[in-house]
Formats: structure tokens, C-alpha cells, sequence
């Protein structure tokens, strides 16, 4: 093991540290943000997956698919009407990319 090990800095999104188009990864991590927001809300709450699902406004198979991680599953808008019917509200911040 003579080869040193080359690190690379991150940037602050893993997905287009993954390859992900600059598009598609901010809107990966924006959906992954509020899929792990909503994620905690569902343990916090200490209700059942039926109970918080019903809450959430969804069915309980829909939950289940969030907490599984089924990112592919869930719209930016999907979700923000989910954490509103947790009352939750959800703000956005827009800037200029550095």
C-alpha cells in the first residue's frame, strides 16, 4: 500500500458530487430535505405510520415509500403540502449561484 489515498473537497450537494446534472442535483437536495423533515416529524410524533400518514395528508403505503428513502416518488410539491398538513411551513431562499 505504497499509493497514497487523493482527497477531493465536497461541495455542499452530495448529488452533484455523485455527477448529477447542476439542476437535478439541487433539486434532488432540496427533495431529500424536506423528505428527512418530514421523516423526523413521523418519529417526533410517536404516532403510527396509518396515524401519521393521515396526518401527513397520504396514505399509509405512500409514507412508507418517504421513509424508505423513494426519493423518485416524491415532487418538491408533493412534499411541501405534506409538511403543510403537518403544519409546518416551508420557505425558500433563492440567491445567485457562486
Amino acid at each position: 500500500m505504497s499509493d497514497k489515498l487523493k482527497m477531493k473537497r465536497g461541495s455542499a450537494n452530495v448529488f452533484r458530487d455523485l455527477g448529477f446534472p447542476p439542476e437535478e442535483a439541487q433539486n434532488l437536495l432540496l427533495r431529500s430535505d424536506l423528505m428527512t423533515r418530514i421523516e423526523r416529524y413521523v418519529k417526533a410524533s410517536g404516532r403510527s405510520q396509518k396515524d401519521a400518514a393521515t396526518r401527513l395528508g397520504v396514505t399509509q403505503p405512500r409514507l412508507n415509500d418517504l421513509l424508505k428513502g423513494k426519493i423518485e416518488k416524491f415532487s418538491l410539491d408533493a412534499l411541501v403540502n405534506m409538511l403543510g398538513h403537518a403544519g409546518m411551513r416551508v420557505e425558500l431562499s433563492v440567491r445567485k449561484a457562486a
